[in-house]
């Protein structure tokens, strides 16, 4: 299914910063709020894009190396844009061999997932099979506690079900190890949800929770008729050639060419825990895709194109409200929005499984992309400063005083990496 690309969002002129001063560089280089205050689509002049700044690949390869300093074994980022394509890596993908971190392998991506889940259900709207705003009881019903939950309450993290991953990571490698080869139902995880209080009333205030894509999961099955991972690769995967992309559940392994992936313990100084092998069975829907940069690249410069949704759904889909004060961050539906220091305006998804932090974004115009990925999770400081690459990349270079501080972007102060799973460090 194949659209035509759609107008842009009006740009506005604010950031999201991050951490790359202040580390010797170690890198790799390769040829290769209201719930109603919404954005407005306005198209945006053509000449715009000249005004684009070169990607600043220095400042990228900083990004990767402080996400090293503070913790990952190894970290990379892979652009492309009319510049053509530009990778950069740091550190090592297996601590065992030592073997380099290679742009080519494969990852857990986490919570991007929840965009692929989301284009899937918003190709079925446009089939006219489901509607954004019809309560999820038409189509499941009985399922939740409250008939006013509705489609878009799922996708825009407003419906107040509780995320069950709360409870369940509070320790996080015991909680992780318990989980680690369990095979839960859709219906187990939405237990754990509604066995806890609900966060808020139906689309009153933006709640991020992994138990509304779980119900996106069943959604999407229900209506289909078949699994997820299948609508996934009929719709997705192999219209855009995503070769190295793929749904694996329950399966615990990473075929091919892969990264490892290593969680922090909660206390200081215990050793790293290797959490590559695991069924994320916990997340499905929400978190259970594997891919690359490149194909990662590919999947959100396609769909900011018009590739994948019909202009109508595109525009829904980029329709944001803030996620926090800062007036910066942004969800729409299963898609956020950062608003960088220099004015662009990126979306896409961050990622958090065990052993993995993803950022995979892309311009509205579809024009630029950028996605990274650092080997470890529960180092909130190292997503943090994984999140630099976005700066770096949609932003080029900035002054000398603007980088020489770790704390802070022009003057700004540097803004925490938002959570898809909770963390303790």
């Amino acid at each position: 299914m194949t659209f035509s690309p759609h107008r842009r969002l009006a740009v506005g002129a604010t950031l999201i910063a991050a951490v790359v001063g202040g580390v010797a560089p170690a890198t790799a280089a390769h040829a290769t709020p209201t719930p109603h205050a919404t954005t407005a689509a306005t198209p945006v002049p053509a000449a715009a894009h000249a005004a684009a700044p070169a990607p600043d690949m220095e400042g990228v390869a900083a990004a990767l190396n402080a996400a090293m300093a503070n913790g990952a074994p190894g970290a990379m980022a892979r652009y492309t844009g009319p510049e053509g394509v530009r990778a950069r890596t740091a550190g090592v993908r297996d601590r065992a061999s030592g073997a380099a971190m290679d742009s080519r392998a494969r990852f857990r991506v986490g919570s991007v997932s929840k965009t692929f889940s989301s284009v899937v259900l918003l190709q079925l709207a446009d089939e006219g099979r489901v509607e954004l705003d019809a309560p999820v009881d038409r189509y499941l019903p009985g399922l939740l506690p409250d008939e006013r939950i509705t489609v878009r309450h799922l996708l825009t993290h407003r419906s107040g079900l509780a995320d069950y991953t709360d409870k369940m990571f509070a320790q996080t490698v015991p909680g992780f190890e318990s989980v680690r080869n369990r095979v839960f139902g859709y219906r187990d995880l939405l237990e754990l949800s509604l066995s806890e209080p609900r966060t808020t009333e139906p689309g009153a205030a933006y709640t991020y929770s992994n138990a509304n894509f779980v119900v996106v999961g069943m959604l999407i099955e229900e209506i289909t008729g078949r699994p997820v991972g299948r609508e996934y690769e009929r719709r997705i995967f192999k219209p855009l050639r995503l070769r190295n992309t793929a749904y694996v559940h329950p399966d615990t392994r990473i075929k091919g060419l892969h990264v490892r992936g290593y969680l922090h313990p909660d206390e200081d100084g215990a050793p790293l825990v290797d959490s590559t092998e695991q069924t994320v069975s916990w997340a499905q829907s929400a978190g259970a895709v594997i891919s690359n940069p490149a194909d990662l690249n590919t999947f959100m410069t396609a769909l900011m194109r018009g590739r994948l949704l019909s202009p109508r759904m595109l525009d829904a889909m980029t329709t944001v409200t803030p996620t926090d004060a800062t007036n910066t961050r942004f969800y729409g539906l299963g898609l956020r929005r950062y608003d960088l220091s220099c004015g662009a305006q990126v979306y896409g998804h961050t990622g958090t499984v065990q052993g993995y932090y993803t950022y995979a974004f892309a311009t509205r115009d579809g024009r630029r992309g950028l996605s990274a990925m650092a080997n470890t999770s529960n180092r909130g400081a190292a997503n943090t400063a994984l999140g630099g690459t976005l700066e770096a990349a949609f932003c080029g270079k900035k002054p000398a005083a603007a980088t020489a501080s770790s704390r802070a972007v022009r003057g700004v102060p540097v803004l925490p990496a938002e959570e898809d799973l909770p963390e303790r460090r």
